[in-house]
């Protein structure tokens, strides 16, 4: 048997026309929605490296001393556990949403999306409708076009500049990375992220737009994998819809044998995937809800009932009921809330002091001329509080032992110091060659912690 295959039937076709999307403005319920979560999490994320805790900025992520400041807890490299377990619960509670609500994570709080639609706004601002920039783009380079996606680039350059210094701002303090600006003394480190930043957000957001969606993002990969017959997905109703077309607003769409979908294309132009939601259901698709907020527009103007593009699981679709009792929404869900009580008890469970206790490399043991024999030890010491904090040493199991200590154990808010210690017994007082011992480690001011730690003393 042969297979009369063309070879233009081998190549891989995009997802959509080639050539820039031009997305209509739209407005509605769902971008109202949209526009307010977007401000909340703009507004946090600009405002956030301006709080203070106790003089401090309250969170900073101090790369260059390996300290993670929020609020009143200090996090080292040794607290990495911690990130596991925010991932952890991150990933399960996205597959929560996921199997519930499709992705509403991408279509209403992904940073990409918030910067693409903001990066659209002030396209529709200096550049005009829809029509408009497709009309312009087609001519050919004047004075008023020329002027107009300049004023664009440049205010575009400048969100990004902005938004590339507010995320240094996170690691940088703000008033020392803010006041370098003005005095124009940025270091060379600094000058590289915030230009990397600036031109990954430029790029991102004004240049790559849905195709970092759809061809660089993984989620809009495997996405579906976590979808059901009971996940609300945007989703046509063809029953309703179809057959389409044209139609007067008074004319009866029974009597020209068509369907409610008055075939006005405007589900398309508003999408900023430039897909067509009435094909089916699409992995571009990011259920941003704009297409629905342009078909409930077009049904009021012909006085149809809304909800011929909405928000519906495939159970609604077909009539049925969606149910949100089911196994994997429940599994997920269970799975999220046992993530964040295993992070909680890890979180209880830590204390402001970390030390450490090494043996000194040099020698095990000595005695000297009186007998008394001598181990050296070095313990090291975190103050992981905000506070300058005092230690108090001592010694559990080896109560006739003498510590000498070689420093001060006084910390500063986040540091670590290493003390050399030096534990004295009379040789006569030890029944074995090895003896099991603990330092035990006391935070004087504030709340009261202390920790042991085990270690052996050699005769």
């Amino acid at each position: 048997m042969k297979f009369d295959v063309k070879e233009e039937d081998l190549i891989i076709k995009p997802y959509k026309q080639s050539g820039p999307i031009y997305v209509r403005e739209q407005k509605g319920r769902f971008q109202r929605i949209r526009r307010i979560l977007s401000w909340c999490l703009m507004l946090a994320f600009i405002g956030l490296p301006w709080v203070s805790y106790q003089g401090q900025q309250a969170v900073l992520f101090d790369v260059a001393q390996q300290q993670f400041r929020i609020f009143s807890a200090t996090f080292f490299p040794q607290d990495f556990m911690l990130v596991a377990w925010l991932f952890m619960a991150g990933a399960f509670a996205l597959f929560f949403i996921t199997n519930w609500l499709g992705r509403v994570w991408c279509g209403y709080m992904c940073p990409q999306t918030v910067w693409m639609l903001m990066y659209t706004w002030v396209e529709h601002r200096l550049e005009g409708t829809r029509n408009q920039r497709i009309k312009r783009d087609a001519q050919p380079w004047n004075a008023d076009k020329l002027v107009r996606k300049g004023a664009k680039h440049l205010v575009w350059l400048l969100m990004a500049f902005l938004t590339a210094t507010t995320f240094m701002s996170y690691f940088i303090p703000a008033h020392e990375l803010y006041s370098d600006l003005l005095g124009l003394s940025w270091g060379g480190i600094t000058l590289f992220w915030v230009f990397l930043f600036t031109l990954c957000t430029y790029g991102n957001a004004g240049w790559l737009r849905e195709k970092m969606c759809i061809y660089m993002c993984p989620y809009s990969r495997f996405q579906s994998v976590m979808f059901d017959k009971d996940t609300l997905v945007v989703s046509y109703d063809q029953d309703r819809g179809e057959a389409r077309g044209p139609r007067k607003r008074k004319a009866d769409p029974k009597q020209l044998g068509l369907g409610d979908c008055v075939d006005c294309n405007l589900c398309v132009e508003v999408c900023p995937a430039g897909i067509d939601i009435r094909n089916g259901l699409q992995y571009e698709c990011i259920n941003c809800g704009l297409c629905i907020d342009a078909c409930d527009q077009t049904m009021d103007k012909f006085n149809y009932p809304k909800g011929l593009i909405a928000y519906r699981s495939e159970h609604q679709q077909n009539g049925g009921r969606t149910s949100i009792w089911r196994l994997k929404l429940v599994g997920y869900a269970l799975m999220t809330v046992l993530v964040f009580v295993v992070m909680a008890i890890w979180l209880n469970g830590r204390t402001a002091l970390e030390a450490y206790i090494t043996r000194d490399r040099g020698e095990l043991s000595r005695v000297d001329y009186q007998g008394q024999v001598e181990n050296p030890y070095r313990i090291s010491i975190i103050n992981k509080s905000q506070q300058v904090q005092e230690y108090t040493l001592s010694l559990e199991g080896l109560e006739q032992g003498q510590l000498q200590l070689h420093g001060q154990l006084r910390l500063q808010p986040g540091e670590q110091k290493e003390v050399p210690v030096t534990v004295r017994i009379d040789g006569e007082l030890l029944e074995r060659k090895v003896t099991p011992f603990s330092f035990v480690i006391t935070q004087n001011e504030g709340e009261q912690q202390s920790i042991r730690k085990e270690t052996r003393f050699y005769k």
